[in-house]
């Protein structure tokens, strides 16, 4: 079955609507779906709850989704690099579910696996745990956690077939394969797609049964979150 769509705006043609439940995949600005986010932003959709460990920059990644106030919800790990999120937030604009970085992992992960919640001790006599379920398991306490299943998931990979089998790229893995599974469709833009069997099946990191749509896109701009630099010898 091939799964490659033309470009990013017709891989979320019919899949994307108000109100639903985004996954998105990177780790920071790492591995982050660009093209696909910016065809998320373009389709004008709002009210969107987006499930990722960040927020992306000011005007990047998920900074654009949040200037043109299409997110009303994160559900995240981190949010420090984004100077409109803290505006939104402390606004009251916009509503945030602090995650550890762990539990989200295994918030999308067990809702991958058709796993409904898991038991964990992270977080427990913290806010972490208001209003949720303790329960005692020898001698510990454990506050449950519900698992994540996105409407729609958007990924970033290095290279695909046209089945949607995936290679990651080193870091650039991070969430992205948990995010996959987790959705209930998943969009993977990619660097490189090649023909069904060209993939050793050995060196696959995610089945394409997780993957329903692919687009391409073969130069990404990567950018660095905090560039430094130093002065060359000499000056």
């Amino acid at each position: 079955m091939d799964k490659v769509f033309t470009n990013a705006n017709q891989a979320l043609d019919g899949i994307v609507a108000d109100g639903q439940m985004i996954g998105v995949g990177g780790f920071g600005l790492c591995g982050i779906p660009e093209a696909l986010i910016a065809a998320l932003r373009d389709s004008g959709v709002k009210k969107l709850t987006c499930v990722s460990n960040n927020a992306g920059v000011d005007g990047f990644g998920l900074g654009q989704l949040l200037a043109t106030r299409q997110i009303s919800k994160m559900i995240a790990s981190y949010v420090g690099e984004n100077k409109e999120f803290e505006r939104q937030y402390l606004n009251g604009e916009l509503e945030l579910e602090f995650t550890p970085q762990g539990t989200l992992a295994e918030k999308l992960r067990a809702g991958g696996a058709g796993i409904p919640a898991f038991f964990t001790r992270t977080g427990v006599g913290t806010i972490v745990a208001d209003g949720k379920e303790i329960r005692e398991f020898d001698g510990h306490q454990y506050v449950m956690e519900r698992s994540l299943a996105p409407d729609v998931s958007l990924v970033k990979a290095y290279i695909a077939d046209r089945s949607g089998n995936l290679i990651f790229r080193k870091t650039a893995r991070n969430f992205n394969p948990n995010v996959a599974m987790a959705g209930k469709i998943t969009v993977a833009e990619v660097e490189k797609i090649v023909e069904v069997g060209e993939l050793d099946p050995d060196q696959i990191h995610l089945p394409g049964i997780y993957v329903q749509r692919i687009v391409l896109n073969e130069n990404p701009e990567k950018r660095i979150e905090q560039r430094t630099t130093r002065p060359s010898k000499g000056e």
